[in-house]
């Protein structure tokens, strides 16, 4: 009797071990759930990169002038009125900035009329 009881108790181990190891949400899929997450963490980094520094520029425009002004000297080539603006040859320039500054300063916009 204590023999098959043993031999029971065995099989049941047995059984409850290969669950463990191989049947569902055991050890084998945890290893690759694991290494799911770690190849999605690797992607997901540089878009948390971007979106710091995306953060950081928010900020930056909201509290600061400084950073405003070099958008603006960047995109539409805001030059102020204290400045001279020399222009040199070879250097590909976007029209539209030029006519918002010619009108800002009363100069004739190239290509264009003076603004009133």
């Amino acid at each position: 009797m204590l023999k098959w009881l043993a031999i029971v108790l065995t099989l049941l181990i047995a059984l409850l071990q290969f669950r463990l190891w191989l049947g569902e949400g055991g050890i084998l899929e945890l290893r690759e759930v694991r290494a799911r997450v770690d190849v999605l963490e690797a992607e997901n980094k540089p878009l948390r990169d971007r979106n710091a520094r995306l953060a950081a520029e928010v900020v930056d425009l909201k509290t600061g002038l400084d950073a405003i002004e070099e958008r603006a000297r960047s995109d539409i080539g805001m030059v102020r009125t204290d400045e001279q603006f020399f222009w040199v040859p070879g250097v590909a320039v976007d029209a539209s900035g030029l006519q918002i500054n010619a009108g800002l300063v009363g100069l004739p916009a190239p290509g264009g009329e003076a603004r009133p």
